[in-house]
């Protein structure tokens, strides 16, 4: 027996009621759901409420409903190198057998609560994998400077930073020089 019922009004929970449990029977599904919260990993995720299309299929086979499908959903967030926002899109797709009964799954494995299944722990696993470590505004982005900051995008190429060993640096206030006065005697 479940400790906690399926709200039959939540987004992301779906009678299976029509498939019966005739296995062979199928349905298919367009739906567009709010994204659930804190779908993110690190600098980039899916905001609160974001409009999620599904394409979903729902199978009635022996051990209980197959769900298979896609989902696409807007991504907000920051490039990793130069942290500049930045806006994307995922598709992912999904693939998940629920039990019929809690007896009949494995200690993991999602099963039916009467005839409703709740997909967003599905979807929620499938874009959380999907989703990108160190995402980035474009593939050639080159990040900001270490020594100073700037982003190296709005710097430019002949960006630097005068670096001096500081096993040198009591001579460079001697201010010789040696170049020119070869370059006058060789004249």
């Amino acid at each position: 027996m479940s400790l906690h019922s399926l709200d039959p009004r939540a987004p992301w929970v779906i009678s299976t009621h029509d498939l019966g449990r005739r296995p062979g029977s199928m349905r298919k599904m367009t739906l567009v759901l709010p994204a659930p919260v804190d779908l993110n990993v690190g600098m980039i995720g899916v905001p609160k409420d974001a409009d999620v299309e599904l394409d979903i299929r729902l199978e009635a086979v022996m051990e209980g409903v197959l769900v298979t499908g896609t989902a696409g959903a807007p991504l907000s967030g920051e490039c990793s190198r130069c942290l500049d926002p930045l806006t994307s899109e995922i598709e992912v797709g999904f693939q998940e057998l629920f039990f019929y009964s809690a007896e009949d799954a494995g200690e993991d494995d999602p099963s039916l609560d009467g005839e409703l299944l709740d997909l967003e722990p599905t979807f929620r696993d499938a874009v959380v994998l999907a989703l990108p470590l160190s995402p980035v505004c474009r593939e050639d982005c080159p990040g900001l400077c270490t020594e100073c900051g700037v982003s190296l995008a709005e710097a430019g190429p002949d960006h630097r930073h005068e670096r001096l060993d500081s096993r040198w640096a009591s001579l460079q206030s001697l201010n010789i020089d040696v170049v020119d006065k070869q370059d006058d005697q060789e004249a």
